[in-house]
């Protein structure tokens, strides 16, 4: 993808440390300092135009989020688009968002071990091409990366408007034997979920009428633990409730 940036844009990136961050070598291990302060932090990996992280950020001022992409056009567009979101708020820039310049590829270089709660894949490349599988963000050599930097609430939250993309994902986690949960070929069929926030992407093939497609993975120790109670709760309210309907029927 090739996009035409804004003449000076390198300039506008560099006066903006406070938001954009072209290095993340630097802050490995040390994000937590860069927020100033110890919420959990949340990723998201092909940020787009930034519509997602910035809305996420303002929604949720107790996490600290941070989009990462490689080009520098995009990045400018996030940025924008993160102070507008903010602007009501009226503080000088979005206090709990960072804007990382970076190559996916590297991603053990950006982050330390445990440094991270959650990730979001968003619409990432599907690379429909079987030789390019390697390449797509869901593959074992990628997601083997995410276990290493997420910590003990670890959780990847993917969605996908392509079906082969999804399909490759959940054979993937499978294979890996991750736990995974809420389970969608069709994220919106009852209307938008209100409590989930829109991409760019997402938004277009929403209004299209194009199904959109998610999962849940469960990755750190805290995260399974929490979701092996949530099932046997429901499970003993199931139970319950179906004696209850025993006992009206007697």
């Amino acid at each position: 993808m090739r996009l035409r940036g804004r003449k000076g844009i390198r300039e506008s990136l560099e006066s903006q440390p406070e938001l954009v961050v072209l290095d993340a070598a630097p802050h490995r291990g040390k994000w937590k300092q860069f927020f100033g302060n110890d919420n959990p932090i949340y990723v998201e990996l092909g940020m787009g135009k930034g519509q997602f992280i910035s809305q996420m950020s303002v929604r949720n001022p107790h996490i600290n989020f941070i989009g990462v992409d490689m080009y520098d056009e995009l990045l400018r567009r996030a940025s924008e688009k993160a102070r507008l979101a903010w602007e009501e708020k009226e503080v000088p820039h979005p206090p709990n968002l960072a804007l990382l310049r970076a190559n996916i590829e590297g991603i053990e270089t950006m982050f330390a071990p445990g440094e991270l709660e959650r990730i979001y894949l968003n619409f990432s490349d599907p690379w429909p091409k079987s030789k390019h599988a390697r390449r797509r963000l869901t593959h074992e050599r990628f997601v083997a990366k995410y276990k290493e930097i997420l910590n003990e609430n670890g959780e990847i939250h993917f969605k996908t408007d392509s079906v082969s993309l999804f399909e490759f994902s959940l054979n993937s986690f499978a294979d890996m034997e991750l736990v995974m949960r809420n389970i969608s070929l069709n994220l919106h069929k009852d209307g938008p979920r209100e409590d989930l926030v829109f991409t760019e992407y997402e938004t277009k093939f929403y209004e299209k009428g194009q199904p959109i497609h998610r999962v849940e993975v469960v990755i750190g120790e805290e995260a399974l633990r929490k979701h092996r109670e949530q099932k046997l709760n429901n499970r003993r309210d199931e139970q319950a409730a179906a004696q209850d309907g025993d006992d009206q029927e007697d």
